[in-house]
């Protein structure tokens, strides 16, 4: 085995790889007694196959096999141990790899090209100066807050009177055009509907001021524009609710009437937790303070997105171009040649990002342990949690639930991703001068637009 590199230019180089017979002979042979103890064919008792003719059905296939594996190892190998700093992976020579004949042949040299790993220079200070936009938090964002949690944690009430939203319980029966019941008519018993998803301002007046007992003629398809819903309200198929039209009279058996939950100790304890907050003003405080964090995510984003393209600038990196557009054909095979071509200053500007990025961790060792990646699961697990109102899990279950996500290897790789990215914000954050700007959410989200 005869190993070379010659450099192109700095960025790009050639391996070649010369294979004798004695790098692959035993292998090769190893691999076909193998198959003569698996091998039935006709004519010759199981194992007793000639080795020649195991040779003349495989022998090609095997040593083809057998060369691209002992390629790849020897190559990895002679990359790894030379400390060659590459940029995606070795692709073959399109211009000095020689033919080969597999019959034939008994030697092999195999040419490819490597693209290797610019040197650039990067030093941030405080000379270095990146915008940070902190989203200002108002009374109206506050107030949302707390109707939400007032609305997620509120019952359904009886009353007397149907008014504009109440959810009714009640039953169907299909009616002729006089307002009568029809013998063979649809009926639907102790079915639940709400006034408001009703669509129909008509219908919905039909209902205002109504009472348990009383008996509202209208027409379903009209008044809801879910067939769905239609469809499970009357207990009828799908198909059949697309192509009803008729009236129905649906006598009122119960009305309920949805309210919000009160500002008091037991909303603060269900929202937060029992006695993290004792008045409606700390309450306000903590939504606040969870508002904060939230936009401060939003905040670290365009921090990100205008970090990468402040240090791209200032690194002035050369890539190694021509090679790595070959590469993204070579790898993704949906994408072609001119939709790379077309697409590629957004890629160079993410090779460039991913060089920046690996050199800070590196050089500031900002890596991201096992623990930090368990604890930011558990994070994630005990915000759905919350979703469902649930504010105090015990530590048990957001253990396992973060052991199930470990388990999906996206997952896993996406976290490590998330929390490295934070890493490399938080170590940009201090080594830079940031000009913090307040910011609305409206002009926030304009930037985006």
């Amino acid at each position: 085995m005869n190993i070379t590199k010659t450099n192109i230019d700095d960025l790009n180089a050639v391996i070649k790889l010369q294979i004798v017979q004695e790098d692959y002979e035993t292998r090769v042979n190893n691999v076909l007694k193998d198959y003569r103890k698996k091998a039935n064919i006709n004519g010759f008792r199981a194992g007793k196959v000639p080795m020649g003719v195991i040779k003349k059905m495989y022998g090609t296939p095997v040593l083809a096999d057998e060369i691209n594996k002992i390629l790849s190892e020897e190559l990895m190998k002679y990359i790894r141990e030379n400390d060659l700093n590459i940029m995606g992976e070795p692709l073959p020579n399109e211009t000095e790899q020689k033919e080969i004949n597999w019959e034939k042949d008994t030697e092999f040299e195999f040419s490819f090209d490597i693209a290797l790993t610019p040197e650039y220079t990067l030093n941030l200070s405080k000379k270095d100066k990146i915008d940070f936009f902190k989203i200002i938090v108002d009374e109206k964002m506050i107030q949302s807050g707390v109707d939400m949690h007032s609305r997620r944690f509120g019952s359904n009430n009886p009353t007397e009177v149907v008014e504009e939203k109440e959810l009714l319980k009640g039953n169907f029966a299909q009616v002729d055009a006089k307002g009568k019941l029809t013998e063979e008519g649809i009926v639907s018993e102790n079915v639940a509907m709400s006034l408001e998803y009703m669509k129909d301002e008509d219908a919905k007046k039909k209902f205002v001021g109504a009472k348990k007992e009383d008996a509202i003629v209208f027409n379903p398809a009209k008044a809801f524009e879910n067939k769905s819903d239609i469809a499970s309200m009357l207990n009828i198929s799908k198909e059949e609710a697309e192509t009803l039209d008729a009236d129905f009279q649906f006598t009122i058996t119960e009305i309920t009437k949805f309210v919000n939950a009160e500002l008091n100790q037991e909303l603060f304890d269900k929202v937060f937790g029992e006695g993290t907050v004792s008045s409606e003003e700390e309450f306000k405080n903590k939504i606040k303070e969870d508002i904060e964090k939230q936009l401060e995510n939003d905040s670290d984003y365009k921090f990100l997105i205008d970090a990468k393209a402040k240090l791209v600038k200032k690194a002035k990196i050369d890539l190694p171009e021509v090679f790595l557009k070959r590469w993204i054909v070579a790898t993704n095979k949906e994408m072609t040649a001119e939709q790379v071509e077309t697409d590629f200053a957004n890629y160079a500007d993410e090779f460039k990002w991913q060089l920046i990025k690996n050199r800070l961790i590196q050089e500031n060792d900002l890596k991201v342990s096992q623990e930090e990646v368990m604890e930011f699961a558990k994070k994630q697990a005990l915000m759905q949690f919350q979703q469902y109102g649930m504010m105090d899990v015990p530590e048990e279950y957001l253990n396992n639930y973060a052991q199930q996500m470990m388990q999906n290897q996206d997952e896993q790789r996406k976290i490590y991703e998330r929390k490295a990215d934070d890493k490399v914000v938080e170590y940009i954050k201090g080594t830079i001068k940031l000009d913090e700007k307040e910011i609305t959410t409206e002009d926030f989200n304009k930037m985006f637009e």
